[in-house]
C-alpha cells in the first residue's frame, strides 16, 4: 500500500517511461481523411499539448436532418483500448450509410490519441480522461463535451466503446493505487463482454437486446460467487450499473434516453482482434436496430 500521493517528481517519472508503439496519424487519420462524401469531418479541437501531432475529429452526416433522431458513438476516451476505435472507423467506412435517412450520425473514433500511440489508460498528466467529464480535469474530456454540446438536435442514443483487459490488472491498477496512496483493488478481470448502464436510465431490455447479439460474437462475462460483475451487481446477464454522473463518466455526456458503454474482453484464447472489432460493431448495430 502506498502512503503518499504522486507529485510532479513520480508523475514525471511516470511520463518518462511512455512508449510510443502505434502511430495515430497513419492508423486513424489517414483513415478518417479518406472516408466517403456522405460524411463530414469536423475538426473539434487539438491537444495542447501537441497540436500538430494530435488534431481531434469528429465525424458527422453530411445530410444532417432536423427531423431524424440522432446516434452519438465515442470510441478511444482510454486510448489503450483499441478495438472500439477500430470498430468505429469500421462503421463509418462499410456501415453508416445503412443508417441514412434513419439517424444523423456524430462519431468520435478516437478522443485520447496519446493515449492510443503509448497504449495508456491515462494522459500525459496522469488524469484519466473517463473520470474526468464532471471536472473537466483531462482536456481530451473537456473538449468532447464541448464537441457534443454544439450538437444542435437532442441526442436520442449514445454508444461508447471501451475494453476490459488484462493490462488493467497488471499495469493500471498498480499504477492507480500508486497515484493516489490507496490500496490496490482485487476485482478479477471479467472473462467476456459486459455492458455498463447509466443507473439513472438503465434502459435494461436495450441492454439485454445488445447482449443477445453480442452473445454470437464472443462470450458474456459469467457472474461471481456473489452474482457481481467488476464488484457490482449483475442486473441482467452481463449488465451492471454505474452512476454515471457521480463518477465522472463518458455517460454523462448526454441525456439520451439510450445510453451503453461497452467492456469486451479481448485478451481471451479465443479472441482474435477482429472478432473484438465485430463485438464492438454488433453493439452498434444492434443499438441502432433496437432504437428505430
Amino acid at each position: 500500500m502506498s502512503t503518499k500521493k504522486w507529485g510532479s517528481e513520480e508523475k514525471n517519472r511516470w511520463l518518462a517511461q511512455a512508449v510510443f508503439e502505434k502511430d495515430y496519424r497513419k492508423d486513424v487519420l489517414d483513415r478518417i481523411f479518406a472516408l466517403p462524401e456522405t460524411l463530414h469531418v469536423e475538426k473539434y479541437g487539438h491537444l495542447s499539448y501537441d497540436p500538430e501531432r494530435y488534431p481531434l475529429y469528429g465525424i458527422l452526416s453530411a445530410d444532417w436532418t432536423a427531423e431524424l433522431p440522432t446516434a452519438l458513438i465515442t470510441a478511444g476516451v482510454h486510448g489503450y483500448e483499441t478495438g472500439g476505435i477500430y470498430a468505429a472507423l469500421e462503421f463509418l467506412e462499410n456501415m453508416a450509410q445503412d443508417y441514412a435517412g434513419k439517424f444523423n450520425l456524430a462519431v468520435v473514433p478516437c478522443v485520447s490519441p496519446w493515449g492510443y500511440e503509448t497504449n495508456n489508460r491515462w494522459n500525459p498528466y496522469a488524469v484519466d480522461p473517463n473520470r474526468s467529464f464532471a471536472n473537466e480535469e483531462a482536456e481530451e474530456s473537456a473538449l468532447l463535451k464541448r464537441f457534443v454540446s454544439t450538437i444542435q438536435d437532442e441526442i436520442l442514443i449514445h454508444i461508447d466503446l471501451h475494453e476490459t483487459t488484462d493490462r488493467d490488472k497488471t499495469v493500471f491498477r498498480p499504477a492507480l493505487a500508486a497515484r493516489d496512496g490507496l490500496q490496490e483493488t482485487s476485482e478479477a478481470i471479467p472473462q467476456g463482454f459486459y455492458l455498463v448502464a447509466d443507473e439513472e436510465r438503465p434502459e435494461l431490455d436495450f441492454q439485454m437486446t445488445i447482449i443477445k447479439a453480442v452473445e454470437a460474437v464472443t462470450p458474456i462475462a459469467p457472474k461471481d460467487a456473489e452474482g457481481k460483475i467488476l464488484g457490482k451487481p449483475a442486473m441482467g446477464h452481463g449488465v451492471i450499473y454505474y452512476p454515471m454522473r457521480e463518477l465522472g463518466l463518458s455517460g454523462m455526456l448526454t441525456n439520451a434516453p439510450y445510453h451503453t458503454t461497452t467492456e469486451i474482453y479481448p485478451d481471451g484464447d479465443w479472441m482474435t482482434r477482429q472478432a473484438s472489432i465485430d463485438g464492438q460493431l454488433a453493439v452498434i448495430k444492434s443499438g441502432l436496430d433496437y432504437v428505430i
